[in-house]
């Protein structure tokens, strides 16, 4: 029990102040359409489009849908049951992939997060969630943060340079979290390389990033790699010690919009048709926080559907999150799908909230969504089966 709370609490911490939240550990129960219960009545008509994404998010923490097939076949079962049609799935955390990785072997001699040693969760959840018709996305979860309070981890052991660095020279940690420098091309091309593993590699319906990738905490930008190039861009000045500074934001925003457009164009290369979707945090705040300027991601075309993590917990401060965010969603021919917080904690969205959120998309002009996390959809089984399909 102390296991499974320490997780909650940690996850809930760490996520809350980027707009992310964690959860509780829920056993996989299939739901039974019969309802059990004897109460007869007659389930209404599904009328979804199945073009439109309705997705959700699989996680390693608070969650042991990965840690058996058996488990991830539940889970796919019950998400087919919610009428959920696309799944994204934890692909890389805390420095360690969640399917066997050549690239991380090489790097840190750990193939794979050790608790699925032996195992392939991804190819196992393509196979399950294939069969039944439903997508799947590798969900780069940690992106340019290399640990959890390890002090960079096995990734800052092995390379040291790649720290991320503030003013002060120390290793950037924002809400526990460890960062490695995105600006620096050795960097960046480790990332990339890990998205064209995992797009060569697998069946694929989609990769994505989200309030770590491309991110950065606006702390950093103050390694010798970042001073030299900025020097060299700006007549020698070195980059403002105050990490707030208009420009020096709006310097550093450009080199990761340009990232994301190099990642684009090389996942592209090796599969055309491969989604490539962001869910970043909610904009301005994910600019000042996280250098992400997702609507310039969504302007520029560098995104096929865009994923704001609009994660509230009563319906009027949901509301304004999402008229917020749709007065900066000016390009229309990307898919705009909020993210939704079903489940924080102890904290599960009750049926009111969760139908008050969804009509709140639907008069927005938002046809789907995507939920955090799949504990969450687990919990409500019956509201997603009878109810969500019908809600206009």
């Amino acid at each position: 029990m102390k296991k499974k709370t320490l997780y909650a609490i940690l996850f809930f911490t760490i996520i809350l102040t980027s707009s992310f939240t964690a959860c509780n550990k829920k056993s996989n129960v299939t739901y039974d359409p019969s309802g059990g219960g004897g109460g007869g009545g007659t389930t209404p008509p599904i009328t979804m489009d199945s073009t439109i994404l309705r997705g959700t998010w699989i996680t390693t923490a608070a969650s042991s849908v990965l840690d058996s097939r058996a488990n991830i076949k539940t889970a796919v079962q019950n998400c087919k049951t919610a009428n959920i049609n696309n799944i994204f799935m934890v692909v890389y955390n805390n420095g360690r992939t969640i399917y066997p990785s050549t690239i991380m072997n090489n790097l840190i001699g750990k193939p794979i997060m050790e608790r699925f040693a032996g195992r392939d969760p991804l190819q196992e959840m393509i196979t399950e969630a294939h069969a039944v018709g439903i997508k799947v996305h590798a969900w780069f979860e940690y992106g340019f943060s290399s640990s959890f309070s390890a002090n960079g981890g096995l990734i800052v052991a092995a390379k040291p340079n790649w720290a991320a660095k503030d003013v002060s020279g120390a290793l950037v940690v924002k809400n526990g979290f460890d960062w490695i420098n995105a600006f620096d091309p050795e960097v960046q091309n480790y990332m990339i390389s890990l998205f064209k593993e995992v797009t060569t590699k697998y069946n694929i319906d989609g990769v994505q990033g989200d309030d770590r990738l491309p991110a950065l905490p606006s702390t950093a930008g103050y390694e010798t790699y970042t001073i030299a190039l900025y020097k060299s861009e700006n007549a020698g000045a070195s980059p403002p010690t105050s990490h707030l500074e208009t420009n020096w934001i709006n310097w550093r925003v450009k080199k990761l919009n340009a990232f994301l457009k190099r990642l684009r164009t090389e996942v592209k290369a090796i599969k055309p048709n491969v989604q490539f979707t962001m869910s970043p945090s909610p904009y301005p705040w994910a600019v000042t926080e996280y250098l992400q300027d997702w609507p310039t991601w969504v302007d520029s075309g560098y995104v096929d559907a865009i994923l704001p993590q609009c994660y509230r917990y009563d319906i009027a401060s949901y509301n304004a999150t999402v008229a917020q965010q749709k007065s900066y969603y000016k390009n229309t021919t990307i898919p705009f799908y909020p993210g939704v917080l079903i489940k924080s904690g102890n904290n599960l969205a009750s049926d009111t909230y969760l139908t008050d959120m969804i009509k709140s998309n639907r008069t927005n002009g938002f046809k789907g969504e995507c939920f955090f996390f799949y504990e969450g959809i687990a919990d409500k089984l019956p509201f997603f089966k009878t109810q969500y399909p019908n809600i206009k």
